[in-house]
């Protein structure tokens, strides 16, 4: 999951009408990143300082917009009330769900749906994706992954299969701490690494202190991505070659 990445009202509401219709259709000690299985007693509660979720039935969402770079592009990330059953080791894990879209020049480019679960040490995991790519009349779901593979309808038929869920966020990420939120080369991969904790980041939205900053790379790419958690918020702002992405406007209910 690459996203915030590369609003004008008629854009936002098509992806807003897309999701809808698809939703319709389905220790504080030394971080330790989990390696062993994880127990999910109560998924649905991401309460996660760096990835957070409203509390239910609350929803929520966050806007990012180009600072600096040559594309006019947008991001809007929705937190709905719908979640997604998966079955894993030997039961079901429910999972939260994140809609992630992006328009540039007033054209959706790209709509994605997210899973997650909060595992009982305060891990967020990461359940896959189902990616939408708009592209010269086309759609293509390239990116699209789950814990399974393909279970409903809507999901696509080459999603790639993953046996379990990554990990997408430690409970105390620390600097040093490497994990991998995608894991399932040569369909995707990615590796995040803190690389700085403690710092103040001011976007359009506020001023944000104590954020961590995070080095994404990956096997399939040449390009890393740095972004910059905020505490009770989750990313306020991506930085990659060319390009600075930040938040603008959010509302979350979050503990």
């Amino acid at each position: 999951m690459k996203h915030p990445r590369k609003h004008q009202a008629a854009a936002v509401l098509a992806c807003v009408a897309l999701a809808l219709v698809w939703c319709a259709a389905v220790s504080t000690t030394r971080a330790e990143v989990p390696v062993g299985p994880p127990t999910f007693s109560d998924p649905l509660a991401i309460t996660n300082p760096h990835h957070p979720f409203p509390v239910l039935p609350d929803v929520g969402f966050k806007e990012f917009e180009v600072q600096q770079g040559h594309t006019d592009l947008n991001v809007l990330d929705l937190y709905p009330v719908d979640t997604r059953a998966f079955a894993w080791d030997g039961g079901i894990v429910n999972c939260r769900t994140l809609i992630e879209c992006e328009e540039e020049d007033g054209e959706l480019l790209e709509i994605s749906w997210n899973f997650f679960a909060q595992a009982d040490d305060g891990t967020v995991y990461y359940f896959g994706e189902v990616v939408d790519i708009f592209e010269d009349g086309t759609i293509s779901h390239e990116g699209s992954w789950l814990v399974g593979g393909p279970t409903l309808p809507t999901d696509p038929p080459g999603t790639a299969v993953a046996a379990d869920p990554a990990v997408f966020m430690p409970a105390n990420p620390e600097v040093g701490d490497t994990w991998k939120p995608e894991d399932l080369f040569p369909f995707v991969d990615e590796t995040v690494e803190a690389v700085k904790v403690g710092t103040n980041v001011t976007v359009p939205a506020g001023k944000f202190p104590d954020t961590m900053k995070v080095q994404e790379s990956s096997l399939l790419s040449d390009d890393t991505e740095n972004k910059w958690y905020a505490p009770g918020v989750g990313v306020v702002r991506v930085q990659e070659m060319g390009e600075r992405l930040v938040l603008v406007e959010w509302d979350l209910a979050v503990p």
